[in-house]
């Protein structure tokens, strides 16, 4: 738990060497700061300590309002919510991918089959649990996430919850041109009513800059690769993140190398060789908009059979589809991957992917999730 507020932390981080000043993250910390000392000041009007801090967030409020800020990806938006999770001087508080949290919210939903309304219920276990809860990547894509988000929202609400997300998107497009949207523009409503909305959009892609310095693909495999998918994690993920600790994936374990909230590294023959199937590389296309692929090597006939060629083409479709960022440390050069086989046209396409997964046009684009 960090001893800084928001706006201290930021300001220390201003000298660090990597980190630069930027008038839109200012403007977003300082309400994060006047987000944070309203919380924190329910204890006392004149100043306050952990414990009565600790104290008020024990209770329902409903007059706080959260914060919900969008805009173009790099833009440092999970630093901001980071910053201010950190900051908080309370356990009752959760900072989570929207993904994750929606599949939390399903996982519930199916343990409370046959009950009535269930939805209000979660809305207040959670309650009872969080007083205050970060969302990283609001991203709605789903129906079934769309169709119970306005009730869950609201009874959030209702019970006291402070929201604060990050948003590529402003709320008024959120699920634009999605099946049975009516029903979704409440959520909306709640969002905008619960939230103070700010577009954090400075013109400085951070994580562009990083992207376009890196070597996207490197080879061959040598010290200096495994410095640089190292180095490259460092700078592109929110926080230190963990080492060697697996992922479940669709009820499977992956072994990773490091990873952190967005941002995962991890060998080749984790993710290829081995039982993974396509819905495995959706899932991880969804969480992660950054994966840093390391020790790939040549696939085909003449290194046991097509079939890790045939996972590794389907990762790069997946990743592809969803606008992830793709790092490689491979042993050979790209056009050497697979040498020969019955899969050289697919390889053809996926060299064509990769390629266009290096250029300015793809690494600007926003992930999906």
């Amino acid at each position: 738990m960090s001893a800084l507020t928001p706006l201290q932390q930021y300001q220390a981080d201003l000298n660090r060497p990597d980190f630069h000043y930027d008038a839109a993250q200012q403007r977003a910390v300082e309400a994060l700061q006047g987000l944070y000392d309203e919380l924190t000041t329910k204890a006392n009007s004149d100043h306050w300590i952990v414990q009565k801090a600790r104290k008020w967030f024990g209770k329902k409020q409903q007059s706080v309002k959260g914060l919900y800020f969008w805009g173009g990806v790099g833009r440092g938006k999970t630093y901001l919510v980071d910053t201010f999770y950190h900051a908080l001087p309370t356990e009752r508080k959760l900072r989570a991918h929207f993904h994750r949290f929606m599949y939390r919210i399903h996982h519930e939903l199916d343990q409370r089959k046959g009950e009535s309304d269930p939805l209000p219920k979660i809305a207040a276990d959670l309650a009872e649990q969080y007083q205050v809860i970060c969302f990283d990547e609001f991203f709605v894509s789903d129906i079934t996430d769309a169709m119970i988000l306005a009730t869950l929202f609201e009874a959030l609400f209702a019970n006291g919850v402070v929201l604060v997300a990050t948003s590529n998107i402003v709320p008024d497009d959120l699920y634009r041109n999605g099946l049975q949207r009516a029903r979704f523009l409440p959520c909306i409503e709640l969002i905008k009513r619960h939230c103070q909305v700010m577009e954090l959009d400075s013109g400085i892609d951070y994580r562009l800059r990083t992207l376009e310095q890196a070597e996207i693909y490197h080879w061959p495999l040598d010290q200096q690769a495994e410095q640089q998918l190292l180095q490259y994690f460092s700078q592109l993920a929110p926080e230190q993140g963990k080492e060697n600790t697996p992922i479940l994936i669709e009820g499977r374990e992956i072994q990773t190398i490091r990873q952190a909230d967005g941002v995962l590294l991890v060998d080749f023959t984790a993710l290829c060789d081995g039982p993974r199937s396509q819905r495995d590389y959706m899932e991880l296309a969804r969480i992660y908009h950054t994966v840093l692929l390391a020790n790939v090597t040549p696939m085909g006939p003449a290194y046991g059979g097509d079939d890790i060629a045939r996972r590794f083409l389907a990762l790069v479709d997946e990743f592809y589809d969803r606008n992830v960022k793709l790092i490689i440390s491979a042993q050979v050069a790209a056009e050497e991957l697979y040498p020969s086989g019955g899969l050289e046209f697919e390889f053809r396409r996926c060299l064509s992917r990769l390629t266009e997964m290096q250029s300015h046009e793809y690494l600007a684009q926003p992930h999906v999730p």
